[in-house]
């Protein structure tokens, strides 16, 4: 806050005019409590010293006061923009997306043109060319015919869609029923994708899906990098002996996958204590649901209802190899403080970095 100074005179006491106006945030003042006296709008308040002349301030209070009030709206701020925040960067990949339990989730990666899951498609997701489907829940799959749809009215190729191999026959009747309706095409490439088997999505970028338990039949995946590394056998070798074995066409080098990004869905911790799925904990970025925070809702109710408590990816903290853990699909019961809050007693226990995706979610001060 600035305050406007008359001219000093040139001897020692200097006199100082604050114009009293009235607030215009009442949301940060409490009306019991006003910052400025009750003085008429745009008097002045004049008074003398010859010392600090924000000594009298103190002393009456004034500072404490805007300071406190300072202090509010910082605190307001923070939270207006963890509302409006669209996008998290974590370990080179820009994430962004929704994912609110029960109402929608969509993870979306531009880096790899790929969402995980459709949600109820937002615009976002709509120039990806991959799409993840872990399971058949509307709240993960419901947006999928507006998803093939928009990509065909903007002329963009037609996407590649993912699905467990036990709903691919139902997704080609829901896809066949909208075409019926709507009188239109919707062109896709539509993978039924088991776990243990690998497609490849670019040159240097495989999937993988991973087994998940959920109350329906559901699969997590991992997107890997590929690269290729010389053979132990040729690393003593020089440069020319290389490229005489290379044109004889001997295989000089191996392919070696390294987990990048790995997603959940929907799922209880089980996933976590399965060895077949240590790629999904030491993946660069290890994308999981935690539906329950706190002791509202049992561990037991969060296992029934096929979800994960963050009670147990405490308790299974151990077995997290990732860089950073990106935590999902939070009850729309809690607040973004309450979900930050969460967050704090895992990062407690990880080494990894933990963050939230709370776009959707509201905050106390809003």
């Amino acid at each position: 806050m600035q305050f406007p100074f008359n001219s000093i005179s040139n001897k020692q006491e200097m006199q100082i005019s604050l114009p009293i106006v009235p607030s215009k945030i009442p949301s940060i003042f409490p009306f019991h409590h006003p910052i400025y006296p009750p003085h008429p709008p745009h008097k002045s308040l004049s008074f003398q010293t010859q010392a600090s002349p924000f000594k009298s301030l103190k002393t009456s209070g004034y500072l404490s006061t805007i300071s406190r009030a300072i202090d509010e709206e910082e605190e307001y701020r923070k939270a207006r923009a963890a509302v409006t925040r669209k996008g998290i960067e974590v370990e080179g990949y820009f994430i962004e997306g929704l994912s609110i339990g029960g109402h929608e989730t969509c993870v979306i990666v531009p880096e790899l043109k790929s969402a995980f899951d459709i949600g109820r498609c937002p615009s976002r997701a709509i120039h990806q060319n991959f799409v993840f489907i872990t399971h058949a829940h509307l709240d993960h799959i419901g947006g999928l015919p507006m998803y093939v749809a928009s990509r065909g009215l903007y002329n963009l190729k037609p996407p590649a869609v993912f699905v467990p191999p036990c709903i691919k026959e139902d997704v080609e009747k829901l896809l066949d029923i909208h075409k019926t309706m709507g009188q239109v095409e919707l062109n896709l490439d539509l993978v039924a994708l088991d776990v243990g088997e690998t497609y490849e999505l670019r040159n240097d970028i495989v999937l993988r899906p991973f087994r998940t338990h959920h109350v329906i039949p559901s699969q997590g995946y991992v997107v890997y990098s590929v690269r290729k590394k010389l053979k132990k056998q040729y690393i003593h070798l020089k440069g020319k002996q290389i490229e005489k074995l290379k044109k004889s066409g001997v295989e000089i080098t191996d392919i070696v996958l390294s987990p990048e990004v790995a997603f959940t869905g929907d799922t209880t911790a089980e996933y976590m204590l399965d060895p077949r799925n240590a790629d999904a904990l030491r993946a660069k970025i290890l994308i999981t649901e935690a539906t329950f925070l706190d002791d509202g809702y049992s561990i037991d109710h969060a296992r029934q209802h096929g979800h994960t408590h963050l009670s147990e990816i405490i308790e299974n903290a151990q077995w997290i190899r990732n860089k950073a853990v990106l935590l999902t699909h939070f009850s729309s019961r809690y607040s973004i403080e309450d979900i930050r809050q969460a967050v704090s007693k895992l990062q407690s226990k990880l080494s990894a970095k933990v963050v939230p995706l709370t776009e959707g979610f509201k905050s106390i001060h809003t």
